[in-house]
């Protein structure tokens, strides 16, 4: 994840000013762009960066919305083939390739792909990164303040980070009754991933992840209801 999100690249390379004379297909046509709608939403938002994150956060958390409702469909399917998913596994216990043939065709009678749940984090690694080299390499944001934060460094009082890991864990508790047991470990584990990284990262990217999960929360909430009701309701509501 460090090397992704600093994309590959010396640090000096992913600070310095961008140069479209210079630049690579990837900083013309992500991070450029993406720094320029920063920009843009700040100087309409009274020249705060941290409101400028925030609507770009929701823009591009409803541009993956479609996938991200496709994912949760095809979880809530997987769930609901475990049962028979079990009994291939019994009757094929012994022949490893049949049994991984007759699970692929279960899947595809009931229109499920098991590739769905990636999708939604594939397609927002190259954002991430983006969204990191923008805020890096635009001295605009790297200088901003925005309530207690530099956006440029990371948050010295851990507050920003705290907040990451714990919107990241009530996140994944509106989603764990989607999630097989070994899923579930993630439930500690990511929050703890996040709280590190948070610290050591930009707090404009920490502060991008808690948009996100806010935003996700409150999208779990219309499609599963709250953590508790999942007991009772099971999945994906009607």
């Amino acid at each position: 994840m460090l090397v992704l999100l600093a994309g590959c690249a010396p640090h000096t390379a992913a600070t310095a000013p961008i140069d479209l004379n210079t630049a690579n297909p990837f900083t013309k046509y992500f991070v450029y762009p993406l720094s320029e709608t920063l920009d843009w939403f700040a100087d309409h938002l009274w020249g705060q960066y941290g409101l400028s994150i925030l609507v770009v956060t929701i823009i591009i958390r409803l541009i993956i919305l479609p996938l991200t409702l496709k994912q949760y469909k095809s979880s809530k399917r997987m769930q609901d083939l475990q049962p028979e998913m079990k009994k291939l596994k019994e009757k094929y216990k012994d022949d490893a390739k049949k049994q991984q043939e007759e699970t692929m065709k279960l899947f595809q009678q009931n229109g499920v792909n098991p590739l769905a749940g990636c999708f939604p984090i594939v397609i927002q690694m190259p954002i991430l990164i983006a969204l990191y080299q923008s805020i890096m390499r635009n001295e605009h944001i790297r200088e901003h303040t925005f309530l207690w934060l530099n956006l440029g460094s990371p948050d010295h009082y851990y507050i920003l980070p705290l907040i990451a890991a714990a919107t990241t864990f009530i996140q994944q508790k509106f989603m764990s009754s989607q999630m097989n047991q070994q899923m579930k470990s993630l439930l500690f584990i990511f929050p703890v991933m996040i709280f590190v990284m948070s610290m050591n990262f930009a707090a404009a990217l920490p502060l991008y992840w808690i948009y996100g999960n806010i935003f996700t929360i409150v999208q779990s909430y219309f499609i599963y209801g709250s953590p508790g009701s999942q007991k009772n309701k099971g999945g994906l509501s009607k």
